[in-house]
């Protein structure tokens, strides 16, 4: 049987190496691929360099480094795991790959450019482990969530499931707009609160509920009518709004500020057993106007507390709300810009219909007037409630 010495010799004799000179001559323009462990990666790394421990090498780097021509420099500690690592990814058909010869150690001993690395701590790998398994998310996607600002827009039936899954998820802040109080008659879907929190603001039942769930979350609450006075100001303060409201006039209210903000709006809405689902990208996609140009008259669109509501399809939309703000966030998958996801919990059925922009829209139309936010009461029976 060959001993190690043989085996990483004749490996070293089916790879490429490079010296850590030349290497740092391709800083910048080739991949840097750090092999080694979590422990050794967050006590420093080469800047830019993509980590993927050695035991998770096959099953991430396809997704890590789609492009197998491109350029690769492969370092682990003192250039042994590279080799290795060298020839599988040869093996896997990646056809431009180099060892670093004496490894990370040698490139700092030479005083070449390095940094400590941002990194999850040990407690937070554990909470996102899920997530850190998955190559669309990973360390830096989580990190993303973490640094991200999700507004959401009532804490009721749909704010409820999408609060709660924001934060399990990491949402590094989360804010709450809300004027409401908690009573009995929600509790039949605003999963947030509960009986002992009844006459409670709910702003502040939410957040209580969140910070008991995730206490790294940081919760901004709002217990405050959203209107013309105050909406640009806090929708400048996020990276995206959740949208739970059950009025035509807000809504109209969020999408003039959401253009002019540029923020992206995941929209949701529930009436009796139906739900509907799509997010807006200001200017890249259709906005609420292009799809709702003008109200129903207000005996056409009752609240849910006029029509009533099965509480289990707020966690439904709600869930896929936050499905949506997570994809936004992370820049994956194919969020519902330009699409509109309508669900029939009767008969458990669900269809996609495009919407599209419309150049005539007076609001991101090729010839829309400059946007001037006011509040739109007047238009239909405003609701007072979220759902």
């Amino acid at each position: 049987m060959p001993t190690f010495r043989e085996i990483f010799s004749s490996t070293r004799r089916q790879i490429k190496e490079i010296q850590t000179q030349e290497a740092a001559a391709k800083l910048g323009k080739s991949v840097f691929l750090d092999v080694r462990e979590a422990e050794e990666y967050e006590q420093g790394t080469v800047d830019s360099a993509i980590h993927i421990p050695r035991g998770f090498l096959e099953l991430n780097v396809e997704n890590a480094i789609p492009d197998k021509s491109a350029p690769i420099i492969v370092y682990c500690a003192g250039g042994v795991r590279s080799a290795f690592a060298a020839k599988t990814l040869s093996e896997m058909g990646y056809t431009n790959v180099y060892s670093l010869v004496g490894g990370f150690n040698r490139w700092k001993d030479e005083n070449r450019p390095w940094r400590i690395p941002r990194t999850l701590t040990q407690d937070q790998r554990n909470r996102y482990q899920r997530h850190l398994l998955l190559p669309e998310v990973g360390e830096k996607g989580q990190q993303k969530l973490l640094d991200s600002k999700v507004l959401l827009l009532g804490a009721g039936g749909l704010g409820s499931p999408a609060a709660l899954y924001l934060a399990a998820a990491g949402v590094g802040t989360i804010g709450i707009v809300d004027m409401d109080v908690v009573d009995a008659s929600n509790l039949q879907r605003q999963i947030l609160h509960n009986m002992d929190r009844v006459g409670m603001q709910k702003v502040e039942s939410a957040k209580q509920t969140i910070l008991a769930m995730n206490p790294d979350v940081n919760v901004i609450t709002y217990p405050v009518r959203l209107g013309e006075d105050n909406i640009l100001e806090i929708f400048k303060e996020y990276d995206l709004i959740v949208d739970g409201t059950d009025n035509f006039p807000t809504r109209y209210l969020v999408n003039d500020a959401s253009l002019l903000t540029k923020t992206k709006v995941v929209h949701g809405s529930i009436f009796r057993f139906e739900g509907q689902v799509t997010s807006f990208d200001p200017y890249n996609g259709p906005c609420y106007r292009c799809m709702v140009p003008e109200p129903p008259p207000a005996e056409l669109a009752p609240s849910c507390s006029e029509a009533g509501v099965l509480g289990v399809l707020c966690g439904v939309i709600g869930s896929l709300e936050a499905v949506e703000a997570i994809k936004l966030l992370l820049g994956i998958g194919e969020p519902l810009v330009g699409r509109l996801l309508a669900y029939d919990a009767l008969t458990e059925e669900s269809r996609i219909f495009k919407v599209r922009r419309d150049p005539n829209c007076p609001a991101c139309g090729e010839a829309a007037q400059e946007i001037v936010i006011a509040e739109y009461d007047d238009l239909c029976m405003p609701h007072a409630h979220v759902a």
